[in-house]
């Protein structure tokens, strides 16, 4: 639960911001983390010092369900001659390192990042006569934050979170999110590392599907070149009734359909429903490494494998040009998120999670035949994987929701994958690998003529329900955007 308070008014468990002239034995008990990112609010908006807050009653530290322990809400007015409308300004305090002390985040230092890194903010313009801003953005933030909370998956620029509802929960075609470098926001250095600022911006399903296809780099380009569909600033108006392609048919002939050709999609992975077996033969017994169950049980990724799926997914938000899949490796790589403590994670695991197979003893296997299984939505990826990453030379995974299972398509050419040529189907642990057959030249372009018979030239060997997939079969499989559904 939270509650809307003014931030100088005394709360529970959080004192008031300090003004520009608060006492030094004020200052000194005042959490580090958090007065430095007041400080930069405070540069942004001199006029309010003390801004509406949506605050968690019992902070997540204190065994509460919300990770955020303040929202902070600014009136921003905008620049009409250079179409900004008047909005408002929603800013998170928790993602980052706020006290400095482990009750949240592991402190590991000044140079790297505080906590996760970054804090979020979104901009929803401000209705006629409004004159406080709506409490729902705050919730959102939250959803956001549990996520990365409890997967340890960070946020990027570029990247973008399917929602399927409007944001608002009314009628509007807003029902997604992008997610970019907030304009105004600056990099923050706190005691405890630095916080940067990604912008939550609001888009229509068409939107999204664009900058999955493409990235959602260009796509954020498109909507700034628009001024009611967000603007220099990228404002959220959830009531937007158009898209962007709607409202300049030219954007999706000429800029989307022209940079999916020549760049493809720099979507490297998503989380998923989806699952996949061994169709070599059935396993022995409960043990036998060729299942990916044990019992009822998935069996459970390695920390380091999960860390090289992770680390394949953040660098395929990057346009690089010489696409790398991180081979398996026991020595621990160095890197941001890597050094992380898992203590954050630890209360939100079953006590299973004592049971991972060390990444030492697990074995790569070559499989003769594997059956994929993809939820509806999941499979309607499929013609990105392969004409928007496969065909120009990269990788894309799918990483299980529902257990610790992954699948990697890669493409000739992808450094460190262990399916090879040879052996197109390999498995370490519960990662499978697909490797394409051959050369793709001829892939049509758009995602209704990928079809059967591409799907099967490309994955031959794929089986659907225990048989092998025949082109005729394949088709039909294909049209209905998945290879099996995966039970909710």
């Amino acid at each position: 639960m939270a509650e809307l308070r003014p931030s100088g008014a005394p709360g529970p468990t959080a004192p008031p911001a300090p003004g520009p002239t608060a006492p030094p034995a004020f200052a000194s008990l005042f959490p580090p983390g958090l007065h430095a990112i007041y400080g930069e609010c405070r540069r942004l908006y001199p006029d309010q010092p003390n801004p509406l807050q949506v605050t968690a009653i019992v902070k997540y530290w204190l065994g509460g369900p919300d990770p955020l322990d303040y929202v902070s809400m600014y009136r921003n007015v905008g620049s009409p001659s250079a179409n900004i409308p008047e909005h408002w300004h929603y800013i998170s305090f928790g993602l980052s390192d706020l006290y400095g002390d482990n009750r949240v985040h592991e402190f590991t230092g000044t140079d790297g990042p505080s906590g996760f890194g970054f804090e979020l903010t979104f901009r929803l313009k401000r209705e006629t006569g409004e004159s406080a801003p709506p409490t729902w953005p705050a919730e959102l933030m939250q959803g956001l934050a549990r996520y990365v909370f409890q997967s340890e998956n960070t946020f990027c620029s570029g990247d973008h979170v399917s929602w399927h509802s409007p944001l608002d929960n009314s009628e509007s075609r807003i029902q997604h999110m992008l997610l970019t470098e907030d304009p105004q926001m600056q990099p923050v250095q706190t005691p405890f590392g630095v916080v940067t600022f990604l912008q939550i911006v609001g888009v229509c399903t068409e939107e999204l599907h664009s900058a999955q296809q493409w990235n959602g780099q260009g796509i954020l380009e498109l909507l700034r070149t628009v001024p009611v569909a967000g603007g220099p600033w990228l404002i959220t108006d959830m009531r937007r009734g158009e898209t962007i392609f709607e409202i300049d048919p030219h954007l999706q002939q000429e800029r989307v359909d022209k940079g999916i050709e020549t760049d493809g999609s720099n979507l490297s992975g998503v989380s998923a429903k989806c699952a996949w077996d061994d169709l070599s033969r059935p396993p022995e017994d409960d043990e036998d490494s060729r299942s990916i169950c044990i019992g009822t049980q998935p069996r459970r990724l390695s920390g380091k494998d999960t860390e090289q799926i992770r680390e394949t997914l953040r660098r395929g938000l990057e346009i690089n040009s010489k696409p790398v899949l991180p081979p398996i490796n026991p020595q621990r790589q160095n890197g941001l998120a890597h050094d992380r403590a898992p203590s954050r994670k630890d209360s939100l695991e079953s006590d299973s999670s004592t049971a991972i197979i060390p990444h030492e003893l697990i074995r790569t296997r070559q499989l003769e035949s594997v059956h994929l299984k993809f939820n509806q939505e999941s499979g309607a990826l499929i013609p990105l994987c392969l004409r928007g990453r496969l065909l120009h030379g990269r990788h894309f995974t799918y990483k299980s929701i529902t257990g610790d299972m992954a699948i990697t398509f890669v493409s000739t050419g992808v450094e460190g994958a262990f399916a090879t040529e040879e052996h197109p189907y390999a498995a370490h642990g519960p990662w499978l690998q697909v490797r394409r057959a051959a050369p793709w030249q001829d892939l049509p372009l758009e995602p209704q003529e990928c079809q059967a018979p591409e799907l099967h030239r490309l994955f031959p060997q794929l089986h659907h329900k225990g048989e092998s997939v025949t082109r005729e079969s394949s088709q039909e499989l294909l049209r209905l955007s998945c290879l099996s559904p995966v039970s909710c």
